[in-house]
């Protein structure tokens, strides 16, 4: 690969005696990476549910490498059940190490096309909310199919400026993702398109950005919160200097230290002058670890959590509901009664946050489907968040089962199950709807997740 000239130069000057087995590491092979979706399945149960060969990664405990010269997870029915998410392993690193448990409230700011997202919904259980942002409407789209494929049912999508969302949400979560649009340095080995992007993104512009976006992470987050701050670059100004800037004029933000032992080295402040605490920061180098390159560090701000939980959206009228009630009663195991809104006919949970109102949301909390005249037709987004015994009528397929290669075309068959709506399953893990009448499945998977 022909790296740029002004960056192989900084990059001398920055690494000296180890420049030569950065360079090196060029010649290795591609890494590639899956982290197992513990809504649904723990990382011990994927690694024996799977036919091919996963590999722990150190510093993430559900993480995985595999070799994607060999195996194309994405083209598996358990990719499609939301088993897993596709990653790569370095990017794992700052949900792994950000403190998350179930209740907490989180939002993450740049966060299509989802991988942070749902490892942190992941924690959470279902407890506690997560609001999942991104600038870009385009990539929102994509944002949108990980977060309900990974079945997360407390999740609220904007597609907002990080400046917006701190005028309304002022002090409201206790943490907050930042996975900042950076030079991407660290990426060069993995994608050549990441170098000629670099050249016509220069970390002028990326510091800008990454500046503006943590002043609002700041407003965002309440007294003793946290942020995660990550990148994948290895620019000194967008890293150890950025956070060096932000300390200056933050007095109630303090680095925190977190778990270095599977495989981060210290920050550096000798790279920009910096104070020693920047030694908190860490590393991910790609010469001395199985991963690209990547840079985290947590920032923790001062004070008490004073958070109050704010007016809920005002629920649906239970008795224009008698449908959803009906489908219910009728097709499931559980009940969900609780904090149901209406936006025109489609149906939702609401997690508790503030008003919404005036801004870009793509999605309120779980979906759960539409109500339409005289009936009740469930989502795909609902199917993801269930599990097998939850359903009454349930079409479970085995992996080489014809019916299943259909069922993931949009195809219907013939099923001997009873009539109604079934939930369809792969071994046991849910894939979505059918509507099966005189023993026939008419297909109910979403048609934009058709293989």
């Amino acid at each position: 690969m022909k790296l740029p000239q002004e960056y192989t130069e900084k990059m001398k000057k920055l690494l000296g005696s180890e420049y030569d087995a950065y360079i090196e590491s060029f010649n290795e092979e591609r890494l590639y990476g899956l982290r197992a979706n513990t809504l649904k399945i723990t990382a011990d149960e994927l690694k024996d549910k799977v036919d091919w060969r996963l590999e722990k990664i150190t510093w993430c405990e559900e993480g995985f490498y595999y070799d994607g010269e060999s195996v194309r997870p994405a083209k598996h029915p358990f990719y499609n059940a939301g088993l897993y998410y596709i990653q790569e392993p370095s990017a794992m690193s700052t949900g792994a190490m950000l403190p998350i448990k179930p209740g907490d409230r989180i939002i993450d700011l740049c966060a299509a096309p989802g991988g942070k997202s749902t490892q942190a919904a992941a924690k959470l259980k279902g407890k506690g909310i997560i609001v999942s942002n991104d600038i870009s409407a385009s990539r929102c789209k994509a944002l949108l199919k990980n977060i309900e494929l990974s079945g997360v049912p407390n999740c609220i999508i904007t597609n907002e400026e990080p400046s917006r969302l701190a005028d309304r949400f002022e002090g409201f979560f206790n943490r907050v993702i930042v996975d900042a649009p950076c030079s991407g340095e660290g990426m060069f080995r993995k994608d050549e398109s990441a170098v000629r992007s670099w050249e016509t993104h220069k970390t002028e512009l990326c510091c800008s950005l990454q500046r503006e976006i943590l002043k609002a992470a700041a407003r965002l987050l309440s007294g003793d919160g946290i942020i995660a701050y990550s990148t994948c670059t290895f620019a000194p100004e967008e890293d150890e200097g950025m956070i060096q800037e932000f300390l200056n004029e933050n007095a109630d933000f303090e680095l925190m230290e977190f778990d270095k032992t599977g495989g981060f080295t210290d920050g550096r402040p000798d790279w920009v002058n910096g104070s020693d605490e920047l030694i908190k920061c860490g590393r991910l180098m790609p010469y001395k670890v199985k991963g690209e390159g990547h840079f985290l560090c947590l920032l923790h701000k001062k004070g008490e959590d004073r958070y109050t939980e704010p007016p809920k959206e005002k629920t649906a009228d239970k008795k224009l509901l008698s449908d959803y009630f009906e489908f219910m009663d009728k097709y499931m195991n559980i009940e969900i009664n609780n904090d149901l809104v209406m936006h025109r006919e489609s149906l939702f949970t609401s997690p508790y946050c503030p008003d919404m109102r005036g801004l870009r949301v793509m999605r309120s909390g779980l979906y759960l489907g539409e109500c339409k005249k005289n009936r009740f037709e469930p989502s795909q987004a609902f199917a993801m968040t269930l599990k097998k015994e939850n359903a009454k009528i349930t079409v479970d397929l085995g992996l080489e089962d014809e019916n299943l290669k259909r069922y993931l075309r949009g195809e219907s068959f013939y099923t001997g199950c009873d009539d109604g709506w079934a939930l369809v399953c792969v071994e046991g893990y849910p894939l979505g709807w059918g509507k099966v009448q005189k023993g026939r499945l008419k297909n109910k998977y979403l048609p934009s997740w058709m293989n």
